[in-house]
């Protein structure tokens, strides 16, 4: 086996993370690369938490590695994960997908806060807007603070997706 290979995209929410993961994969499609894309946000969307998962990393650990399984069962080696957190993640991700020989890049989308605020507003129609927005910046905060060494900062502000995918495809070196 020549290994997996693992894109990472994290940021607070509001810098495009869901955007580019999908802005990158078109792009792998139009190269003929094969590829399968996974939003981490929906592996832990259970409520309640399990008693022994508060957290939830367990049943997102679990969930990841079912789908990689079916995934890799049809030949995938190349895995784009986006998610909040996920390049604190690597670890649980190359659990999931077995260990082994995995090559892993490590993307921190980044914006500021005055483009957070304009795209949340855009979609945070409820009442939960400033709880959200708070949070996101913390998070921001938090991620650029402790992103391991080797993590790749790509801004989104004012600059068309596409541009931004090229930047993380680049990264990967896929």
């Amino acid at each position: 086996m020549t290994g997996y290979e693992l894109l990472l995209i994290g940021g607070g929410a509001g810098v495009g993370k869901t955007t580019v993961g999908w802005e990158v994969s078109a792009l792998l499609r139009a190269a003929g690369t094969a590829h399968c894309l996974v939003e981490g946000d929906y592996l832990d969307q259970i409520h309640p938490a399990p008693a022994d998962d508060p957290h939830r990393s367990a049943i997102t650990e679990r969930n990841a590695a079912a789908i990689w399984a079916n995934y890799a069962a049809l030949g995938q080696r190349r895995l784009v994960y986006t998610n909040t957190v996920s390049v604190l993640e690597e670890p649980m991700l190359r659990r999931a997908m077995g260990g082994g020989e995995i090559s892993v890049t490590r993307v921190l989308l980044t914006a500021t806060e005055a483009t957070v605020r304009e795209r949340l507003a855009g979609r945070e129609i409820g009442s939960g807007f400033d709880a959200h927005l708070d949070r996101s910046l913390t998070m921001a905060r938090e991620l650029a603070a402790s992103a391991p060494e080797g993590t790749v900062r790509v801004p989104t502000d004012g600059r068309p997706v596409g541009a931004i995918a090229a930047d993380v495809l680049r990264a990967a070196a896929w």
